[in-house]
């Protein structure tokens, strides 16, 4: 099997870029070739991907969420896509957790040598993808007000801190949602769709969001509140709450269409590239990936 590595040097707290050279032994154990690449601006990892269809047998994702968002925006649409895998280098490193890599990278790669795939599913919506979730309102407010200087000092607590300077800032907007499963039109401050159950770094918000069932998470907050607040972070895997009278509806479903008024900023996996309304899928068992323990 032939190896690809895309290394972001900039991503999270850059010790990958020290590491590199160990981890890259150490896959030439495991894999007939390894080839190492470095991007150095936007882009550059999507169009690697894109050159490499056909002649990588495995891309190796070196990064944090965002480079992952960027690869796996350019290898869900390929016909013929390689193996995944991530190496961990970010602040929250979310679908990684997911998928049960070790956070440490030098622990990731003996991971990678063992080379156990699982098939995973991926979100899309218009012609982007991601893995972890997508989000408008509260969630896309929260990421936006990640202070830099925090984030390079607090890591993954830099978004709890965020969280508290932006709670009381929600701001309600219209918002008319349609799916097979529950449909909704009346007030929101925040949707949040997953596909994984990480966010910011922890199970919290998410719960066991499945990225093996063929489903998305579904959650809507009606109205700012303590009470809507901890019933979200509270909800137990397999409870889906449809009464019309709680502030938090929670169900899972194969496609949900998003309209809003104003428009909104979508936050998928961090990035911030368009705006509703949209129309969110999941393709099932889309990509293989090396995973961990979980």
């Amino acid at each position: 099997m032939k190896a690809a590595v895309i290394l972001n040097p900039n991503a999270g707290n850059k010790k990958l870029v020290n590491e590199i050279d160990f981890i890259c032994d150490r896959l030439n154990t495991a894999f007939e070739t390894v080839t190492l690449y470095k991007t150095e601006q936007p882009g550059d990892g999507a169009d690697l991907v894109r050159k490499l269809e056909g002649k990588a047998d495995v891309i190796i994702g070196a990064g944090g969420d965002g480079t992952i968002y960027e690869l796996i925006n350019a290898l869900a649409p390929l016909q013929k896509r390689p193996v995944f895998a991530i190496l961990p280098g970010g602040t929250c490193n979310d679908f990684s957790r997911a998928i049960g890599m070790n956070q440490n990278p030098l622990k990731a790669v003996e991971q990678i040598i063992e080379k156990q795939t699982e098939a995973v599913d991926v979100g899309k919506h218009g012609e982007d993808y991601f893995l972890n979730f997508w989000g408008i309102g509260l969630v896309a407010d929260v990421s936006e007000n990640i202070l830099e200087e925090n984030k390079e000092k607090f890591g993954k607590l830099s978004y709890y801190m965020s969280v508290g300077r932006t709670l009381n800032q929600a701001e309600p907007f219209q918002l008319k949602m349609t799916s097979e499963k529950a449909s909704y039109e009346g007030e929101a401050v925040m949707v949040l769709i997953g596909n994984g159950p990480f966010l910011g770094g922890t199970r919290a918000m998410l719960g066991n969001s499945s990225f093996q069932d063929g489903l998305l998470d579904v959650f809507v907050i009606k109205e700012m509140g303590i009470e809507p607040v901890m019933a979200w972070l509270q909800t137990s895997p397999d409870e889906e709450q449809l009464n019309p009278e709680s502030n938090l509806m929670h169900f899972r479903a194969k496609e949900v269409h998003i309209e809003t008024t104003p428009e909104k900023t979508v936050d998928c996996d961090g990035e911030k590239e368009t705006t509703t309304p949209s129309t969110i899928t999941v393709l099932h068992n889309h990509i293989n990936m090396i995973v961990g323990n979980r």
